[in-house]
């Protein structure tokens, strides 16, 4: 397997993929090793997922060079995630001692009730390529905490990045019979589909979370799935600083090149500040760097996968044809590279396949609404619900938008973000369970109730 560099399409490196028999060897090896590492205690399975913290740390600007070269995203954003990372398992080391322990329900009657929370077993970890320090630790570090061996699979296009997880892992002193790296494309995650393993966690597409749900269903185990969303972003008439909310909207769209599942994809905005901040959008967006993310001050480099600029070209194309007014953009980098650029198409409705399919790319359409019930209704429409967000001086006209909204996130006055202690959750085909937050260590035990007597 190929790792190619998408700023230059240069070859890294070669990695052998696993095969069907390795996979297996690697389950049975991290089967064996569960029950012991669930008898670990807590506080020493906490403490060595903390000198992993700080390995991440100490190695800071490798880790980002290896995953701005296989991923493309610019170095400083990369540094960004590593950080943002080491936060998130901050959160689940100060935490998870809480949620983890034993619930006394009843202590003072003939009969007394508890509930204590056990292990899964062997998880499956099919990560993602876009963010996959970020989108890993969500998974990987509460499922160790809990007690569970790990099969990590990272995205084809992350693999040094996984290999750099699980060797910092070994290093912190997590068992190699604990946590594996399976390595590989499509047949990879096949093989751990086809495996009895205790749980499944995927971040990825809608259509293979689907397909992940549908070949896991009769084993009757956990399945959680992170998935993609079109999320939306309302801009009300009553803001007060419109280049401000333009620069924060525009951030929303194209951090990572717009490679997240809660970028901004789609903006409406007030018929009484439509022209100014469509105007103030399109400037700002022309004014952004896209170059070599190894290069300091740039705001987007490539795209990862290739086939993505083909398809954002036939979404701008098509919102183009149906009367659609493209102000910045709209085009493939010359030379090599996976580059697109900042794109802007103004005018646009829901005719359009830029208004209604997931782009993840850095591309959006704006469009133009009379007031909050349209934009409401605008908002929902659509089968994905991860992330809505709301830019208005009043939270109280703000907040019953949010209520309106079916998605497992909404935003005022701000855009893009994920924080470790609340849920991360998809409704409809934006996903399944919740990571991140109490629920996010819970998720990866089962609860055992206790009935005592004498």
């Amino acid at each position: 397997m190929q790792i190619i560099n998408p700023a230059t399409e240069a070859v890294i490196t070669e990695i052998a993929e696993d095969t069907v028999d390795s996979i297996k060897e690697k389950y049975a090896l991290v089967k064996a090793g569960q029950p012991l590492w669930a008898a670990t205690p807590l506080e020493s399975r906490i403490e060595k997922l903390r000198k992993f913290s700080g390995l991440l740390e100490a190695e800071k600007d490798e880790l980002a060079r290896t995953l701005t070269n296989e991923v493309g995203k610019p170095v400083q954003q990369s540094r960004n995630e590593l950080n943002g990372a080491r936060k998130r398992i901050e959160f689940f080391l100060e935490n998870s001692a809480k949620w983890l322990a034993d619930e006394w329900v009843v202590e003072d009657d003939a009969t007394r009730e508890k509930i204590t929370y056990e292990a899964l077993g062997v998880i499956g970890n099919i990560s993602a390529w876009n963010y996959p320090y970020l989108v890993g630790v969500n998974v990987f570090v509460p499922a160790l905490i809990g007690g569970n061996a790990v099969l990590y699979k990272p995205s084809e296009y992350a693999t040094l990045t996984g290999l750099h997880i699980q060797r910092l892992l070994y290093k912190a002193g997590i068992p190699e019979n604990v946590f594996q790296v399976v390595t590989g494309k499509g047949p990879a995650g096949q093989a751990l589909l086809d495996l009895p393993l205790n749980g499944y966690f995927f971040t990825g597409s809608y259509r293979t979370g689907r397909y992940i749900a549908e070949q896991t269903a009769s084993k009757l185990v956990p399945v959680q799935l992170e998935l993609g969303g079109k999320d939306p972003l309302y801009v009300m008439d009553d803001v007060e600083d419109i280049d401000a909310v333009a620069g924060a909207a525009l951030e929303g769209v194209v951090y990572n090149a717009g490679q997240s599942c809660c970028a901004v994809e789609r903006i409406y905005v007030q018929e009484k500040i439509y022209d100014r901040f469509v105007n103030a959008f399109a400037v700002q967006a022309k004014q952004l760097k896209t170059g070599n993310p190894l290069e300091a001050g740039m705001d987007m480099g490539p795209l990862s996968r290739k086939e993505q600029i083909a398809f954002l070209q036939e979404q701008v194309a098509d919102a183009v044809a149906k009367g659609g007014k493209l102000l910045a953009g709209g085009k493939a980098g010359d030379g090599k590279g996976y580059y697109f650029e900042p794109t802007v198409v103004a005018d646009v409705n829901h005719d359009m396949k830029l208004m209604t399919e997931e782009s993840f790319g850095p591309v959006i359409g704006i469009q133009k609404v009379k007031d909050d019930a349209e934009a409401v209704a605008l908002m929902k429409d659509t089968p994905y619900g991860l992330t809505a967000a709301v830019y208005s001086k009043s939270f109280e006209r703000a907040e019953q938008v949010m209520k309106d909204m079916n998605t497992g996130t909404v935003y005022w006055n701000c855009c893009d973000r994920v924080s470790a202690g609340l849920p991360w959750s998809g409704r409809k085909n934006s996903g399944l369970g919740a990571t991140l937050s109490y629920q996010g260590i819970r998720a990866f035990v089962q609860p055992k109730a206790y009935h005592l007597r004498g």
